[in-house]
């Protein structure tokens, strides 16, 4: 049994970018497992904003940016969705004048900061030995930065998208393509009654695998991906053939939030950029549904089909995990400790056809992961291309050849 009276050490996690379900479940597998290693775990809150909001000072009110964890706090929480540690998409290393915090405001006066040397002041100022970030590719990056500086980091790969690179599986996406089966199946009997087409516009701004699995799944007939520009009179006249082929007179498509036109770019939300430079997407299911109406009777002698359209959004983003993500984030929260336990950091922790094991944690910045078009996506039939299942991994085109 470990010698939990004498403190090893001081273990730092936190939560970045947006919420999914799973990230509950993997701060207590961290926590649980590091109290009875003889360690005490500091949960920084609202990402790497709470890193950067720290005033280190023991009268100050820091409650909103940090708090110590108990197997009481994580266990509460452990299963359940969102992050009770809250989350933001602070970058440090780009922090506006405006956001920068007031205590700072004098030192930082440029019209873009770096507070890296804030960050690791703050770090040394709680004891923070070690920093498990859990968190995407943007998150992630700044991990990567830290550990450039000399922080012990070991990172959690956590994404609806799935698409952080050196890894087939990211918390969250199981639950994400749980739900839209689902939910797509719930609006079938609508579009059905009504004889429409039936748009669902779901995540995945650079890659598809949130519309590719549930469509190889047979939840849609078809669907567009960030990775290949369509046609939307082709794309119009596969699903023509497909209503006309099915008894109930309906067929689906299912739209990444990033597919784009032939010689068009992606449909932003509005212009405000966050601080990854990204502005929010949300859009396109609009304009899609808009345009198979418009162009439907072209292929249906002369009348036009309706559109059942449905952004699915945040509704596959909150709520509880489904099963995959209650036990993949006790693994990597495990497999975390077990790499800081051999004093092993720069690493992320992965997935890697259907076995865990850790990489170098800056593939994260060296590469991205995105559907790999020509071996898993038919561009004439619009939906995902297989031939062979032998030997593949879970879930089939995400794999990570890294």
């Amino acid at each position: 049994m470990a010698n939990i009276n004498k403190i090893k050490g001081v273990i730092g996690i936190l939560t970045g970018g947006g919420d999914v379900p799973g990230l509950n479940p993997a701060i207590r597998a961290v926590t649980i497992r590091a109290l009875r290693e003889g360690y005490k775990v500091v949960g920084i809150r609202h990402g790497w904003a709470g890193a950067i909001d720290i005033m280190r000072d023991d009268k100050a009110d820091n409650s909103d940016n940090f708090q110590w964890l108990t197997e009481e706090v994580v266990n509460r929480a452990g299963r359940t969705g969102g992050t009770f540690l809250h989350s933001s998409r602070t970058r440090p290393s780009t922090v506006s004048r405006k956001s920068v915090p007031a205590h700072l405001q004098e030192q930082y006066q440029a019209d873009t900061n770096d507070l890296t040397p804030e960050v690791l002041k703050n770090l040394a100022w709680l004891g923070v030995d070690y920093m498990i970030p859990i968190g995407g590719d943007d998150t992630l990056s700044y991990g990567v930065r830290l550990a450039q500086e000399g922080f012990k980091v070991v990172a959690i790969p956590k994404t609806m998208d799935n698409d952080v690179p050196g890894t087939d599986y990211c918390i969250g996406f199981s639950t994400c393509v749980t739900r839209t089966i689902a939910m797509t199946n719930i609006l079938r009997t609508s579009a059905g009654s009504h004889e429409r087409f039936l748009v669902m516009e779901v995540f995945g701004r650079y890659a598809g695998f949130t519309a590719m699995l549930p469509t190889m799944a047979g939840v849609a007939n078809r669907c567009v991906i960030p990775e290949y520009r369509f046609n939307v009179e082709h794309l119009t006249e596969l699903l023509v053939a497909d209503r006309f082929k099915n008894p109930s007179k309906y067929s689906v498509v299912l739209v990444s939030e990033g597919a784009m036109f032939e010689g068009g770019e992606m449909i932003f939300h509005n212009a405000e950029k966050d601080a990854y430079g990204h502005a929010k997407l949300g859009g396109i299911g609009d304009v899609v549904s808009e345009k198979l109406k418009e162009t439907s009777a072209k292929f249906n002698n002369g009348k036009k089909i309706e559109c059942i359209n449905q952004k699915l959004g945040y509704l596959v983003r909150g709520g509880d995990p489904d099963a995959i993500d209650s036990v993949v984030p006790m693994a990597y929260g495990n497999l975390a400790l077990d790499l800081i336990l051999q004093n092993l950091h720069g690493r992320l922790v992965v997935l890697k056809n259907g076995r865990y094991d850790h990489v170098p944690l800056d593939v994260v910045t060296s590469t991205k992961k995105v559907v790999d078009v020509g071996r898993f996506y038919n561009t004439e039939r619009l939906r995902p291309h297989y031939k062979s299942f032998e030997m593949k991994p879970l879930f089939i085109m995400t794999s990570s050849d890294l």
